[in-house]
């Protein structure tokens, strides 16, 4: 029975020779990712396998010249060849796979095994191609287990180390020394193992007994080589274990990376959302800031696109809004951004155009949404309107330029729809659509804090005594100061607040009338005017019953105003809202009568005991004029309908004078008295005031 012994000096080379040579294959399997030629790559890592199994045969070999085998032995040329083989197959998939885009640890865990095989196979290859005559080759089965345990987790542990270090270290030439050594440890491990394992038995010997090897001359050796392998089998299964942990990392940022793609994402459309457009032009705007660049925002909404909801149901609309998006996006080129803002409104960005670029861009769009849509085996035909802004031209702010598109598209509604219009407001135009944009978001806290309050301009008889006062609103703004109804009305319209503003003047009215009643005051009764949308609320009826019995006031000191055109909007809605107020008690006058699409025909069904001609019938007065014969028929034709007549806007007597010529009952205007808060209108108009007053209107009427 022979033990081996070695020649220190080749132990040392052939580590060597596997670290050069492991070094030479790495460098090479480097320039793969450098090669563009996947012919090239190819050949490249062809050669990289055959260096790496030469690296590990000839380690193999080096090593057995280092080993004191006994006299007479020799090679097995095809067992040899063989050897080699296995060597350069193993290597060259195992680079094929640190080569890859991602290393799973599937991909380690199968790697390792492959190249630790092909490395143990190689070994004992090799060793059954040694001939040596007389004497049999015996295997310490455990040691053999272990020298493919340390081949396998040898290697595993280098391809960790390629793999995770490949972007930041790779290129450099410590790394590359450090994956070389621990590759080149791995086979070295792994022969002198299997070394240790083998015993070289004479045939007629008998069986070896593990204290005869144990105080062999190589016993320090081999425990070192033992050592070392366990040192590599541990951090082998360290390696596994991180490698299984940075899977896991990356499926979290996958994972929050699709969740951030989907809170940026439309639902339906799958376009950029609105939260995409904040950050997007955010950074945007930076950049064409410092370039002095301009960019241009093509804001697009759908024409009558909810006539086609309610022609063919939502989900037909959804699905149209789908193949819309698609239809545009395809169309879209680089520096081109399609955002769905909302509902049926898009927000196209170009980032580099010319105007002449942009007509072209904006007549593709209009194209390509009127040509028709087949949606559930229906052809749907639909337009677009189009508002362009530039950055920073119409606006520095995101606000400011989706406000502007906006206004510039609906100018193209205006124009006829399916066209596209450029924001061309004057400074002064913009600054007062920014003005009217806070004070709309100023009127929200308004309306909150009761930032209101009602003043009343009284209504006279022919004979000049108050007949009664009108209620008018102003808002006390704590910057602007008082602002008139004009300022705010259309704003309170737009945004419904309107119906909690004049459920308020309802209620302050009532208690003025309670207050007024009490102290026996002649101003009632008290008209609130009420708009369009507070008329047609459902609560109306209710609310004001409830104010009536809160209150305790007679109904008939409340006179609630409508317009012309809002008592004509819905004429049989209109005389059943007047029927229901005339039953509370309540009294019902016609506003700005003359301006609307009113008919004397309607006009004669309507349950209501006031009309309000309006201002511009008075204004240019004159006798024998053609405003004093409209109003004659005016008047004439009310007083036998049974209507009182109040005429608005009196500014001289001689426009009063004709009014009580006419047959007109009532009188108001800045000639008998204007808007006043309630304690201005009281000590203005006490009794002793007021009948002085009326002797000096009296007293010019008869000088004239």
């Amino acid at each position: 029975m022979i033990h081996m012994s070695y020649d220190n000096a080749w132990v040392l080379g052939s580590a060597l020779v596997a670290v050069v040579t492991c070094y030479v294959a790495i460098s090479l399997e480097q320039l793969i990712s450098n090669i563009k030629s996947s012919t090239y790559k190819k050949i490249i890592l062809g050669i990289s396998g055959l260096v790496l199994g030469f690296s590990i045969w000839a380690m193999h070999f080096i090593a057995m010249l280092a080993c004191h085998l006994p006299q007479g032995y020799s090679f097995n040329t095809s067992l040899t060849f063989i050897s080699y083989v296995i060597a350069a197959i193993s290597s060259t998939f195992v680079i094929w796979l640190t080569t890859r885009a991602s290393f799973p640890i599937t991909r380690l865990i199968s790697g390792s095994i492959l190249m630790g095989i092909g490395i143990a196979g190689m070994h004992y290859t090799g060793m059954m191609g040694i001939v040596l005559p007389h004497h049999l080759v015996e295997y310490n089965l455990i040691l053999v287990i272990l020298s493919v345990v340390i081949a396998v987790a040898g290697s595993g542990l280098s391809f960790w180390l390629i793999f995770k270090f490949k972007q930041n270290a790779y290129s450099k030439p410590i790394f590359r020394v450090i994956v070389s050594c621990m590759i080149a440890l791995s086979i070295v491990g792994m022969h002198y193992t299997g070394m240790a394992a083998a015993t070289f038995q004479h045939i007629e010997s008998h069986l070896v007994s593990w204290e005869a090897y144990k105080h062999s001359e190589n016993l320090e050796l081999f425990i070192l080589v033992f050592i070392a392998c366990l040192v590599l089998l541990a951090v082998f299964s360290v390696a596994i274990l991180e490698l299984r942990l940075e899977e896991q990392n990356l499926q979290l940022l996958r994972a929050n990376k699709e969740l951030e793609t989907l809170a940026l994402q439309d639902n339906l459309t799958k376009l950029p959302n609105r939260l995409f457009l904040l950050d997007y032009t955010n950074s945007l705007f930076k950049e064409h800031t410092s370039k002095n660049n301009k960019i241009a925002f093509i804001y697009i909404d759908l024409d009558r696109f909810k006539a086609v909801n309610d022609a063919f149901g939502h989900q037909l609309g959804d699905e149209l809004l789908v193949q819309l998006a698609q239809r545009l996006y395809a169309t879209l080129e680089l520096d081109q951004k399609l955002v769905r803002i909302g509902g049926d409104e898009f927000l196209l960005i170009l980032e580099n155009f010319s105007p002449e670029h942009l007509d072209s861009v904006a007549d593709l769009i209009l194209s390509k949404i009127q040509e028709s849509f087949m949606i559930e085996s229906k052809e749907i035909n639909i337009s677009a309107s189009l508002g362009v802004v530039y950055f920073p031209d119409h606006g520095n702010n995101l606000q400011d330029l989706l406000i502007n598109a906006d206004a510039a598209m609906m100018m193209s509604k205006e124009q006829g729809r399916n066209t596209f219009s450029v924001f061309n407001y004057s400074l002064d135009q913009q600054e007062n659509a920014r003005s009217k944009s806070k004070l709309i978001n100023d009127l929200y806290k308004a309306v909150e804090e009761q930032q209101f309050v009602l003043f009343y301009q009284p209504k006279f008889t022919t004979d000049f005594e108050i007949c009664g006062v009108e209620a008018l609103i102003r808002w006390k703004h704590p910057a602007l100061g008082l602002l008139a109804p004009n300022m705010f009305i259309e704003g309170a319209e737009q945004t419904g607040l309107i119906i909690k503003m004049g459920y308020w003047a309802l209620e302050q009215a009532c208690m003025q009338i309670r207050d007024w009643s009490d102290k026996n005051k002649a101003f009632c009764p008290i008209a609130v005017n009420l708009s369009a949308v507070q008329f047609e609320h459902k609560h109306l009826i209710e609310t004001l019953k409830s104010l009536i019995d809160k209150y305790q006031i007679q109904p008939q000191c409340l006179i609630i105003e409508i317009t012309e055109s809002t008592a004509m909007h819905h004429i049989d809605v209109s005389i059943r809202t007047f029927e229901k107020l005339r039953q509370l008690g309540i009294r019902l006058a016609i506003d700005d009568f003359g301006t609307g699409h009113s008919s004397f025909l309607y006009l004669k069904d309507l349950p209501v005991d006031e009309l309000k001609i309006d201002r511009e019938f008075i204004r240019n007065l004159a006798p024998g004029s053609k405003e004093e014969i409209i109003l004659q028929s005016i008047i004439q034709l009310s007083n036998r309908l049974g209507l009182t007549v109040t005429a608005e806007g009196v500014e001289t007597q001689n426009q009063a004078d004709i009014l009580k010529r006419l047959g007109c009952q009532q009188l108001q205007g800045y000639l008998l008295g204007m808007p006043l808060p309630v304690d201005r209108l009281e000590s203005t108009f006490n009794s002793e005031n007021y009948n002085f007053q009326a002797h000096k209107f009296k007293e010019n009427h008869s000088e004239d």
